[in-house]
């Protein structure tokens, strides 16, 4: 037998024993015999996921604890300041920064197992941030005033029909600003619908119920909504080309269950909470919502209104960045000159702040990182199950794993045939509204409305946000 310190790593699945039918447990545990590190990487990934549940507790030990140090410094007669032990609680309270966070300590552990060399190689050369990388540039795109307007414009219309309330501007924003997904891709269209949801919804100040079940059903449609073709969404890039998907087969097989599931669970939660929908119509805005138009200009916003030409200009860059979606290259050098174009018409633009996307960014990079070592218990998993039981074990590991992960992990099982490979991807896609990471562009919605929720999302609120969706989701996918 080999030494471990002259084997690849991580190991590839091809390098394990075939798994034996009906012999789960045996053959994790052959993995893990194979290579130790296998148990201890599972083990810092599953220590990242529970310190996602419990992130809030974090924060609200921070506020207890600058509470009591501004407590202490104005009996003291002293100015107050950020208590230091507080902003590292608050730190280990940010969700975004979680799984980056944990990286360090899997580094250390590679280090003392394999040596500096191969962690080096594993973090620069082994694992793809193409997917983290796109989402930075996307969201930045997609934040930016023309694309945001834009946007508001077209769904104005659409909420209009219902009479421009909050209640239109709800429904209209939670089915049509998910389907997007097929086209600008899910990050685009879950960073524009956070953005015209906090305008047009959360600044209303809703009640926690509602709020969690808007987020909830928000975070679902995102993850179908991508489903009408093959280009647009990660866990369909992820298998398209290896199983020759493309778009005509994308509509028959899961669009047209995805506009109906995304209709239903809208119509569903509007019936719910209705009452308090209309309420909303007749309660003043935490802030202005008033969006500049060529025909005037808001006072003292030092803003002049978008000529279409500018905004086509900023629809062509976001064009180049999804047609080049895997090539980091010409994503990164777009955005460049993106910035070099978004300076030049600083008058019509707002992209100032890189602080979101980037902090979403680091999450999607540190969950690559350990993705990419779970995949000795995951192949197994998924191949060990038949149709049903495989859909049901894919939407329970997508809440614990991003499910372009979980796709990907699908290619390299050569046994499914195409029932399985559909129950796989339903599964996915179903159950990516479940937590924070099970869908890439869930980060990026939580990071932009994470201020309506007492400065984080509890996990478990989430989830219950997300149960009558996900359900309504598996019954379409599923049994229609």
């Amino acid at each position: 037998m080999q030494p471990l310190e002259s084997l690849p790593f991580p190991l590839p699945l091809s390098a394990y024993a075939a798994p034996v039918p009906g012999e789960l447990v045996d053959t994790l545990w052959s993995r893990v015999e194979a290579d130790p590190f296998n148990a201890i990487a599972t083990a810092i990934f599953l220590v990242a996921v529970v310190h996602t549940f419990v992130a809030a507790r974090f924060t609200d030990a921070a506020h207890r604890l600058q509470g009591r140090h501004d407590a202490a410094a104005a009996a003291a007669g002293k100015a107050p300041t950020p208590s230091v032990a507080a902003e590292l609680l608050h730190f280990f309270g940010e969700v975004e920064i979680i799984f980056g966070l944990w990286v360090v300590p899997l580094v250390l552990a590679i280090t003392a197992s394999r040596g500096w060399t191969t962690a080096s190689r594993y973090i620069n050369d082994t694992v793809d941030y193409t997917e983290p990388l796109f989402v930075v540039v996307i969201m930045a795109l997609a934040s930016t005033r023309p694309i945001v307007e834009l946007a508001e414009r077209v769904l104005r219309r659409v909420a209009s029909i219902g009479g421009g309330t909050p209640a239109a501007w709800w429904l209209t924003i939670v089915t049509a600003g998910p389907l997007l997904g097929s086209f600008i891709t899910e990050p685009a269209a879950m960073t524009i619908a956070a953005l015209l949801l906090a305008r047009q919804f959360y600044d209303l100040a809703p009640s926690r119920r509602l709020k969690y079940a808007t987020l909830g059903l928000l975070f679902v449609n995102v993850s179908i909504g991508g489903r009408l073709t093959h280009f647009a969404a990660p866990p369909v890039l992820m298998v398209a080309r290896a199983w020759e998907w493309d778009t005509p087969f994308m509509l028959v097989t899961f669009g047209w269950r995805a506009v109906l599931a995304i209709g239903v669970s809208a119509l569903a939660y509007y019936l719910i909470f209705r009452t308090e929908l209309q309420t909303l119509a007749h309660r003043p805005a935490a802030r202005a919502v008033v969006a500049p138009t060529a025909e005037a200009v808001v006072p003292g916003s030092g803003l002049l209104p978008i000529p279409w030409r500018i905004t086509l200009s900023y629809v062509a860059f976001i064009a180049w960045t999804v047609a080049n979606a895997h090539y980091p290259a010409l994503v990164l050098g777009g955005f460049l000159f993106f910035l070099g174009f978004d300076r030049a018409t600083a008058a019509y633009s707002t992209l100032s702040d890189f602080k979101t996307p980037l902090l979403v960014g680091f999450f999607l990079g540190g969950l690559v990182i350990h993705g990419g070592l779970q995949g000795w218990w995951l192949g197994p998993v998924l191949s060990s199950l038949k149709e049903v039981p495989l859909f049901l074990g894919s939407t329970v590991l997508t809440a614990f794993n991003d499910n372009a992960l979980i796709t990907y992990l699908a290619t390299l099982v050569p046994t499914l045939d195409d029932r399985l490979k559909i129950a796989i991807v339903h599964g996915a896609v179903t159950g990516g509204g479940l937590t924070v990471i099970a869908n890439a562009p869930n980060p990026a919605g939580q990071a932009l409305l994470g201020r309506y929720f007492d400065g984080a999302v509890h996990p478990l609120y989430l989830l219950a946000g997300a149960v009558l969706p996900t359900v309504v989701s598996m019954v379409s996918f599923r049994l229609l």
